[in-house]
């Protein structure tokens, strides 16, 4: 009941909170620091004359917000966003105001309306409170931490008022909005507000316009250097075709008689027309060279540095590993254990960063769903990389299965610098610590 109570609290305070810093501008802002102090000091009339100032501050914002009932500003809005933006880079984009109205409208305010960053009750209730171990018992029983912290994680990106220049009648204007994901995913826009300050420039009058649109935002990603596994090439069961697809896929080879056993999805029935006989396509199985690169996603936050690290370490090799010529397998657990395969026509790269865009963490199945996709392919695979978030048990029994299996791994172990971490695992496999908030110094010593 406490904590219900308590997130209520909190919800209707970050409300607040957002309403006064896009209604009032900042001098308007300043107007209300005063008026608050003017009103505890003025308390006592017979001690002070602040209560003077509070009057006259107060009938101030009281003209103030009586000017913005007058704004009758009608517009439309178009926001133009690129394709992909990137966590923790600027991004640029355009969007047209057009004034359909038969005035002039000058002094506008463009204010970008994202999506609410504030969490659900049943978030709230049960985010873990692993992270809380450090502070006081007292912020452990409200949650205020908690609170902070879930939404910093669901913030997409703060935007900035933008000034608009002067729209003449039935005219229009673009202007560039510059803004900076923070992080990965979905930044999703709700709308636009065009705001107009008072004459005092204290208070601002809004036209709200719906306009829902979404960004897909990349991870962050860092240099690395050139990465040499070792291996060889290995027989890939059906061979590998030179076009996205679903399930095995052959290389194609040549037509030939129909034999008995063939199966019938591979009839060439234009073939068949022409000489009058069964025809069907033959294919060879061909030998590749097919890396793993595998993302540890068992984490016990949403949003964790830890987590959001590892993606970002994933994003980085799958940019720098060459697959021109060989194939990348990326493997992970979300809802279920997926592999997505990119190189030889099959995915860009660009698909592997959108895919790794919308991991999310996997509390619902242990470390042995990903030991067993991985090793379900351990023989198709020249070699692995192995990005994960702790070096426990199912871990090391993992490597030492890839080890046992012949597969050349190399081991990123992102940790905490507080946390004591292996330099090495007991086998022939390479082990490198990556500290989070240190990834690109890390990274770079590859």
């Amino acid at each position: 009941m406490l904590q219900r109570a308590v997130y209520r609290t909190f919800r209707t305070l970050s409300a607040a909170d957002h309403w006064v810093g896009r209604r009032f501008t900042p001098g308007g802002r300043l107007l209300l620091a005063a008026l608050s102090g003017a009103a505890v000091l003025g308390l006592d009339t017979n001690q002070t004359v602040a209560y003077q100032a509070f009057t006259f501050l107060f009938a101030v914002l009281l003209l103030a917000i009586g000017a913005s009932v007058f704004f009758r500003g009608r517009v439309t809005a178009r926001r133009l966003l690129p394709r992909f933006a990137t966590a923790g880079e600027p991004v640029v984009y355009r969007l047209v105001v057009a004034n359909p109205t038969g005035r002039p409208l000058a002094g506008l305010v463009l204010l970008e309306d994202l999506a609410d960053p504030r969490p659900s009750l049943d978030e709230f209730l049960h985010a873990d409170e692993a992270a809380e171990a450090a502070d006081n018992w007292w912020d452990r029983l409200i949650g205020y931490p908690r609170w902070q912290a879930l939404v910093e994680a669901r913030r997409g990106a703060v935007a900035e008022p933008r000034p608009l220049p002067a729209l003449p009648p039935r005219g229009a204007a673009e202007v560039r909005v510059e803004l900076t994901p923070v992080r990965r995913g979905h930044l999703r826009f709700t709308g636009v507000t065009v705001a107009r300050p008072d004459p005092l420039g204290l208070f601002r009058a809004f036209r709200r316009l719906t306009l829902p649109q979404s960004l897909l935002v990349l991870p962050r990603r860092y240099p690395v250097p050139p990465i040499r596994l070792p291996g060889i090439r290995k027989f890939q069961p059906g061979g590998v075709a030179f076009a996205s697809s679903v399930g095995d896929s052959e290389e194609f080879v040549s037509l030939r008689d129909y034999r008995p056993g063939d199966p019938p999805r591979r009839i060439h029935w234009r073939s068949w027309a022409r000489v009058g006989r069964p025809v069907v396509r033959e294919y060879q199985d061909e030998f590749f060279v097919r890396h793993a690169l595998v993302l540890d996603t068992f984490a016990r936050t949403e949003h964790g540095e830890r987590l959001e690290a590892a993606v970002s370490v994933a994003a980085s090799l799958a940019c720098a590993l060459e697959t021109g010529e060989a194939l990348l397998d990326l493997m992970f657990v979300g809802a279920q254990a997926y592999c997505f395969t990119a190189g030889r026509g099959l995915a860009h790269v660009d698909q592997v960063l959108e895919i790794l865009a919308g991991v999310r963490a996997c509390r619902d199945e242990p470390f042995a769903a990903l030991h067993r996709l991985v090793a379900g392919r351990a023989a198709a695979l020249s070699g692995c990389i192995a990005v994960l978030l702790a070096w426990d048990a199912p871990r090391q029994a993992f490597v030492s299965h890839l080890d046992g299996l012949g597969v050349p791994t190399l081991v990123l172990l992102v940790s905490d610098e507080r946390e004591p971490a292996p330099t090495e695992t007991g086998t022939g496999v390479r082990l490198h610590r990556l500290e989070v908030g240190k990834l690109a110094e890390g990274l770079a010593r590859l």
